[in-house]
């Protein structure tokens, strides 16, 4: 059988192998309690404390104000519950309809009313809508940065221009973002993004949320002191060391990175139109990573059979449902209809890609769509 190649980077990035064996390496020997009294736990809080501060340096904020926890779901939850109180004193909030799951869920879990904003087939948030909603009652906002299906990257400095007039602040998934393009984290308030999205493994994600905002004695977990006693429990300190190491490699690498993820987005996308495919967004400003299209086809379980035969993996979408097979949310919104949606797939690329496995990925996706057709 030959190599798995892989082309669905949203949904997790392949870890760096050298900085996973070090953290774990580390760990193997190092395995102490980061919250133990003895100077071995000490060496251990410092892994966390380390990450922490880079972190705080890297986005200008404060260091004191990040929480580790263990997934980028757990993160946007987090951060919900960090705000709950002060984003009860709303009407409502506005949130785009491009969001992870877990944010809608996460505000219909604290009973937090929110409106949609209105969005079109450019896969961008309709700014005269988001201002229309301001004038008629201000509210929080709530923004991915980077669409994780369509790959569309949201006007952030518009948005936060309309914000500011009104004094209400923005707050952000960067699960896609963070790593992939340069981001102004000036213009947000809070914002959340985690490390299997950039290849340090499964188990450490981030949440930012400024003290202003958080409800006294604000904690998700309790029982413990651990991250500033906003989440109780004993941290993970080889995924925290890792998602470090990471994060400085992908930042290091962003501008050759994406000139080269750039050129095969341009590649398989020209390929995917020759095929009679819909390219999705293809106008909007849009990850270099990321291509989202309706295939031609009404047989997409076939196609997705067909691809897994020649180990490649592609996707349906977001992985939160992509197995379920409905029909993406983001593209109903976007005035699609249900049986376009459901031709949709998602090709993802990132730092390990090579010109290899996108010539073979083209290959087998002509053939398969043309033995579909």
């Amino acid at each position: 059988m030959s190599r798995t190649l892989y082309f669905d980077y949203n949904a997790t990035h392949p870890p760096f192998t050298k900085i996973f064996i070090e953290a774990y390496t580390d760990y193997a020997v190092n395995y102490f309690n980061p919250s133990g009294a003895t100077r071995f736990s000490l060496s251990r809080q410092s892994v966390i404390e380390s990450t922490r501060n880079y972190f705080g340096e890297i986005t200008q904020k404060n260091k004191n104000q990040f929480v580790f926890c263990s997934t980028g779901t757990e993160a946007n939850a987090l951060l919900v519950a960090s705000l709950s109180n002060y984003l009860q004193k709303f009407k409502r909030v506005l949130i785009s309809p491009f969001e992870h799951s877990s944010f809608y869920g996460s505000l219909d879990y604290y009973q937090i009313p929110f409106e949609l904003l209105v969005t079109d087939k450019s896969g961008r948030i309709d700014l005269n809508d988001l201002e229309k909603k301001m004038k008629e009652n201000v509210a929080p906002i709530f923004v991915i940065y980077a669409a994780n299906e369509t790959g569309v990257i949201q006007p952030m400095k518009e948005i936060h221009s309309i914000a500011s007039r009104f004094e209400m602040p923005i707050f952000s998934d960067l699960m896609q973002a963070y790593g992939k393009i340069d981001i102004d984290f000036s213009i947000l308030e809070g914002f959340t993004f985690s490390g299997h999205k950039i290849g340090s493994g499964m188990g450490a994600s981030l949440m930012y949320a400024p003290e202003k905002y958080l409800s006294k004695d604000f904690a998700i977990f309790k029982g413990g002191n651990q991250e500033n006693s906003h989440r109780a429990g004993t941290e993970n300190t080889p995924a925290i060391q890792a998602f470090q190491s990471a994060s400085k490699e992908q930042l290091a690498s962003l501008v050759e990175k994406n000139i080269r993820l750039s050129s095969y987005r341009l590649l398989i996308e020209k390929t995917l139109q020759s095929l009679g495919a819909e390219i999705i967004a293809k106008s909007s400003p849009r990850l270099p990573s990321t291509i989202f299209t309706l295939l031609p086809i009404e047989e997409i379980d076939f196609f997705m059979m067909g691809m897994e035969e020649a180990n490649i993996v592609v996707s349906t979408g977001s992985s939160c449902k992509s197995r379920t097979r409905e029909p993406s949310f983001s593209l109903l919104r976007m005035g699609y209809t249900k049986e376009e949606a459901l031709r949709a797939i998602r090709i993802s690329t990132g730092y390990f890609t090579t010109d290899a496995e996108v010539e073979r990925l083209l290959t087998c996706m002509s053939q398969t769509i043309q033995k579909l057709s």
